[in-house]
């Protein structure tokens, strides 16, 4: 077949890519490096602001498939009204887990053992001990059970928790328990050492963790948040964070990024870190290998992977 595809990789840097289509390199440049009606198969810049990846869709008339490199499709649901319908948009499954799983972890323990206090204390040349919650015998309850979800409690079971309570959009078994719907949040959230937030952003979870959430955490508990920034109501996790009833480990903020003077920066019992949960090393060869075997299924006309939806379907 033959047909335009823009992606944000070299191509000449991926190898086993099928022949047939013609391969353009664009990474948000303010030059398009091929005319945007003749994209077939659009690959959205990563890591980039979304009105960068939203600018071409208007003139992307016979685009086929927006494939993202990002877990997320909410930097791409802005520009849905554009695309041609029955185009599918498909997301970067399997590529983030690694990472995201293991930064959340990252984020548990440092917190519960006090790490950036060390941080602190070390810089000031001061030896300061003490003594620091572990994870071990703790609850933990996450919030968004899917690929990432799944993939933070697989790291989560060397640390002998007592107890991994899961949350997504409806309930299902798993081979390691129960998943419940977010209708039991109320009830689960009194329960959990440590709520973690992996769930896509939707109308739906947009500031879930809101002033009534964060209540129902007891006292000392742990938010983390590894999903997206709007996920929570920042100005009532700032509200509870004043109180030191709770701490909070945020890898995204609303807004973000979080500009200098922004109050969570110094708020009691906060770490952040600057949305680093997929750009590791682990990225590039995985999310190579997504592509390859899309680029393969689409031109050999078989079914896509990780499809979210399309455009012209009923609902979207």
């Amino acid at each position: 077949m033959t047909a335009d595809v823009w992606l944000p990789i070299p191509p000449d840097d991926i190898e086993g890519l099928p022949e047939g289509p013609a391969y353009h390199f664009w990474d948000g440049a303010e030059e398009f490096p091929a005319d945007p009606a003749a994209c077939a198969f659009y690959v959205v810049p990563y890591m980039k602001p979304a009105r960068i990846g939203l600018r071409p869709l208007p003139r992307m008339s016979a685009v086929r498939v927006v494939q993202t490199l990002s877990a997320g499709i909410d930097h791409v649901e802005p520009g849905l009204d554009r695309m041609p319908p029955g185009t599918v948009l498909c997301n970067a499954r399997g590529v983030h887990e690694a990472s995201t799983a293991e930064l959340a972890l990252t984020l548990v323990l440092a917190s519960l053992r006090g790490v950036p206090g060390f941080v602190r204390a070390q810089d000031r040349g001061e030896w300061r001990g003490g003594f620091h919650p572990a994870l071990a015998d703790r609850t933990v309850l996450i919030v968004g059970y899917g690929s990432i979800g799944a993939a933070i409690e697989d790291r989560l079971a060397p640390f002998e928790v007592a107890r991994v309570a899961r949350v997504a959009r409806s309930s299902r078994t798993t081979a390691r328990g129960p998943v419940h719907p977010l209708t039991e949040l109320p009830a689960l959230l009194p329960e959990a050492d440590v709520v973690v937030l992996s769930t896509p952003l939707t109308d739906s979870t947009r500031h879930l963790a809101d002033a009534e959430f964060l209540a129902r955490m007891k006292d000392g508990a742990l938010l983390v948040n590894v999903a997206r920034g709007p996920v929570v109501d920042t100005k009532a996790l700032l509200a509870e964070l004043e109180t030191g009833r709770i701490t909070a480990a945020l890898d995204v903020t609303d807004p973000e990024p979080l500009p200098a003077g922004h109050p969570l920066w110094h708020a009691p019992g906060v770490l952040i870190s600057p949305h680093v949960g997929g750009p590791t090393s682990a990225f590039l060869p995985r999310a190579k290998r997504l592509l390859v075997d899309q680029l393969h299924r689409f031109v050999n006309r078989e079914p896509l992977r990780n499809v979210v939806l399309t455009t012209g379907a009923a609902g979207v």
